[in-house]
Order: C-alpha cells, then sequence, then structure tokens
C-alpha cells in the first residue's frame, strides 16, 4: 500500500558556532524545533527504485531523500515522489528533514522488516542536521550535529518565516564567522543551555531574549535582500526576527498565533519575498496514503 511521509522544517532559537575544527569542519551548539510546515514524501512498491520531485531541479540522484532510500539497502524497491515545500537554502533544513522522514519511516516498519539498522550512524554519514530531525522534538544539538539531546514536548507556540529572494552559501557563511575571531563560550551557562531550559517550562519571556544566531549580524550586514525582512518585522509589531540557520530565511517567534497573525497582517514586502504563517510540530510521521 502506498504510504506518505511528512518532513517538517526547522529553525534554530539559537546558533552558537564554536570552533573550525582541522577537517574543517565546525563544532556548534544549537536549539532546533521542528515546525508544523515542511515536504511531503509519497512511496509505493515498483519494479525499480526511481525518485521524482515535483520540483525538477532537485530530481537528482543527489538528493537526500533519494540517497537515504538507497542507504537503508531495502530488497523491494520503491517508487518516491517528493512534494516539495519549504525553501531551498533557506536555513530551514529540507533536504535534511526529507532524509531523515525516511529513516523515521523504515524505523516504524514503513517498509517492512528491514533487520538491524544503525540508523544513528546512516543519519550522520547523510547530513549533520539529519541526526537531529531523528529525535522527534526541539533539541539541543552540539558538536558536528551529531550530539542531540530532546527537549520533550514543545509549547504550542508560532512563528513567521519570510523567504527572501536570495540564496546563501553555507560555505560562504562560514568563511565570513572564520574570517573574525570569536570569543570562547564554555558550555556551562551557555544561550543555548538557558533556552532550553526555557522551551521545557514554556517560559516565552525568558527564551525571547535569548535568541541568538551567530551568523545573523554578519548576513544580514552584507546582504541587503535579508536585512529588509528583518527591519520589515520590526515595522509590522514583532518583537524578534532571526536568520533561519546560516540563512536566507528569518524568523519571528511568538506564544500566541493572534500575535503572529497581526504581524503577518501588517508586513510589508516587495514582490519576490514568500511568507508562511507556522507553529511548533511533533515529530515526522508516516500514514497510509
Amino acid at each position: 500500500m502506498p504510504f506518505v511521509i511528512d518532513a517538517p522544517a526547522k529553525i534554530n532559537l539559537t546558533l552558537e558556532v564554536l570552533s573550525r575544527r582541522e577537517d574543517g569542519y565546525h563544532t556548534l551548539r544549537s536549539l532546533m524545533v521542528p515546525i508544523a510546515f515542511g515536504d511531503t514524501l509519497r512511496v509505493e512498491a515498483s519494479e525499480r527504485f526511481t525518485f521524482s520531485c515535483d520540483d525538477a531541479t532537485l530530481a537528482g540522484e543527489d538528493n537526500l531523500a533519494a540517497r537515504a532510500v538507497r542507504a537503508l539497502g531495502l530488497s523491494q524497491p520503491y517508487a518516491v515522489h517528493l512534494v516539495k515545500r519549504t525553501p531551498v537554502q533557506a536555513g530551514l533544513g529540507g533536504g535534511s528533514s526529507d532524509a531523515a522522514a525516511v529513516l523515521q519511516a523504515a524505523m516504524a516498519g514503513a517498509f517492512g522488516a528491514l533487520g538491524d539498522r544503525d540508523y544513528m550512524a546512516i543519519a550522520r554519514a547523510l547530513g549533520s542536521d539529519v541526526p537531529f530531525f531523528l529525535c522527534g522534538s526541539g533539541a539541543l544539538v552540539e558538536g558536528t550535529g551529531e550530539r542531540v539531546t530532546a527537549a520533550g514536548p514543545l509549547p504550542d507556540w508560532h512563528v513567521l518565516i519570510v523567504k527572501p529572494p536570495v540564496a546563501i552559501s553555507t560555505r560562504d557563511a562560514y568563511a565570513r564567522l572564520d574570517a573574525s575571531p570569536r570569543p570562547t563560550r564554555p558550555r556551562a551557562g551557555s544561550a543555548s543551555l538557558r533556552a532550553l531550559e526555557a522551551l521545557q517550562r514554556g517560559d516565552f519571556g525568558t527564551l525571547e531574549p535569548l535568541l541568538t544566531n551567530d551568523f545573523h549580524d554578519p548576513i544580514a550586514s552584507a546582504t541587503p535582500e535579508v536585512a529588509l525582512p528583518i527591519d520589515a518585522l520590526r515595522a509590522a509589531g514583532a518583537t524578534n526576527a532571526l536568520l533561519c540557520g546560516s540563512g536566507s530565511a528569518v524568523f519571528s517567534l511568538a506564544p500566541e498565533a493572534s500575535a503572529i497573525a497581526s504581524v503577518a497582517k501588517r508586513l510589508a514586502l516587495p514582490e519576490g519575498y514568500a511568507a508562511y504563517q507556522t507553529r511548533f510540530a511533533p515529530t515526522p510521521g508516516w500514514r497510509a496514503a
């Protein structure tokens, strides 16, 4: 029977880039949460493995969802179709979530009995954000993405996301940070740990001033298309506005849907900008189609 897999996007409530390792990877500390907005994958048994996407530019063999299916080593071939809603190169983790959703479905038995699989090892091999999406909740993510501490049930908070008509290279974003020295940040007392505690308590008043992203200022100062929606959100009454990951999307967070709806109603954006109203979401899942 065909089945459908949901793949939620994510936002980073905090993102601390700590150091650059000798292998070129960066260690980080970040509080991430999944949101009720994202992609969908439709899967059904087939005579041979095929992968397609409603955005033909994303239908190549290197798509993370296709790579995740191949990494499972399935004996039964499947046809997989990706309905892409999460904007690409936005810092929302769409590709990583697609891959994790495939692994989630396998762990839940959607592909039948597969025997022993090291799903975390597969996730790490696919990408640094994929392990986060396996945890099924918000989480504190550390190291190069492999250390994931689940936050547990999330408060019903609401999000407004704005995607500018510009792409940000993750490589270039990290190069900007590496060009300037950064202070040592001990784990104890970090903004991410304090934000995690506030999130678990549902304490928005404590969490809001802890919202932080090391990429925010350098990317906004160098990219007018990113600075514009940050200013527009503030002008529309948002009490916070933060870059998503390394960009280019930005978001504003509020505990009430009415606050986000009010900002969205007053938000003035030029042509080419897209806005999405959503909320925190639980784990991705699969269901019969």
